[in-house]
């Protein structure tokens, strides 16, 4: 079953901090500066967090996970800057 999860982060070098992008665009959708959208199986939940502590600077940088339900998915609100919906997620 997928998960849909919400990863923002603060990374304090540009070249960590490219790199983590760049992990981060291979699995989801760039929303913002620093928040990337996914729907992920646990199988790549695991890939994606490997990958990015293999970068990550425990004492410098920071990312957060949000797990999202259903019922939370459905609330969801966005406003500003033109955005336009660019895939539709459903879950069941």
């Amino acid at each position: 079953m997928k998960k849909y999860i919400v990863v923002a982060y603060d990374i304090t070098d540009d070249k960590r901090r490219n790199k983590i992008c760049d992990i981060l665009s291979g699995y989801g959708t760039r929303v913002n500066y620093s928040v990337f959208e996914c729907f992920l199986d646990e199988k790549n939940i695991k890939s994606l967090k490997s990958r990015i502590m293999q970068h990550l600077k425990k004492d410098e940088d920071s990312v957060l996970y949000y797990y999202l339900c259903k019922d939370c998915l459905e609330k969801i609100e966005r406003v500003g800057n033109n955005y336009e919906e660019k895939q539709v997620v459903k879950i069941v």
